[in-house]
């Protein structure tokens, strides 16, 4: 389902979207209106945003209808994106359901999709020293993930000395003690569901937990899920200014 113009993202100037990082934020993405972008046959559910089209910071669902594309652009502050279904495309590539993208400040591409797809995409947060740019095809079965003990697998698909991202697997039955966060954590479902001191996040959930802030997790069905640490705080990049 649209959003009505009313609700339109694209005609908007001024939006702030769970803008103080400071502040932990919980959307359920599966039961939010696709709204119209600038680009026709592209929708997206804002999850977080500081600013219109101009962007300063901004993580969202993107959906690409089939033939859908974006005008050549380039992003100032970086982008980083995981592919949830169908072929995202590029100058660069083809990238199908399970890859994760991560391009540098000041790269530039013209998106589209042939066939149709669904992004969980992040811009504006990426710190301007950071120039690696990553491509994972988390599906490749040749991968190295690591086995954390009590239910836990995850494989790391970037990692600084500021920030960890991760796929992670955790299995039926789990009960993690307290964790605590000195620097935030955000969490995307991408299957299944677990809930913790906040309340129950499914499929589709986005969950950004303020630095200092900790979690007690529980799953009574398996859960796959995206994992960002230690990037909010003094960390974080896409703020406000004070």
């Amino acid at each position: 389902m649209l959003a009505n113009t009313s609700q339109d993202t694209a005609a908007q100037t001024d939006i702030c979207i769970h803008a103080d990082l400071n502040k932990n934020a919980f959307v359920d993405a599966a039961n939010m209106h696709w709204a119209f972008s600038p680009a026709p046959g592209v929708h997206r559910k804002p999850l977080e945003r500081i600013g219109g089209e101009q962007v300063i910071r901004a993580t969202t669902l993107v959906r690409y209808a089939s033939g859908s594309k974006f005008a050549p652009h380039i992003h100032d502050t970086g982008e980083e994106f995981f592919v949830l279904d169908g072929v995202f495309s590029d100058h660069s590539g083809d990238f199908g359901a399970g890859t994760y993208v991560r391009n540098p400040p000041r790269s530039a591409h013209a998106p589209f999709s042939d066939k149709g797809c669904t992004i969980w995409v992040k811009l504006g947060q990426i710190p301007d020293h950071d120039r690696r740019t990553v491509r994972v095809d988390t599906t490749d079965e040749t991968l190295q993930w690591s086995d954390n003990g009590a239910g836990t697998r995850s494989l790391t698909l970037y990692e600084s000395a500021d920030e960890h991202v991760a796929l992670v697997q955790w299995t039926v039955g789990l009960h993690t003690p307290l964790v605590s966060f000195e620097h935030g954590v955000e969490i995307f479902v991408l299957k299944g569901s677990f809930k913790d001191e906040h309340g129950h996040h499914g499929m589709n959930s986005w969950t950004r937990l303020a630095p200092g802030q900790s979690q007690t997790l529980q799953t009574m069905v398996p859960c796959h899920a995206l994992v960002k640490t230690g990037h909010l705080g003094s960390h974080a990049t896409g703020i406000l200014a004070p």
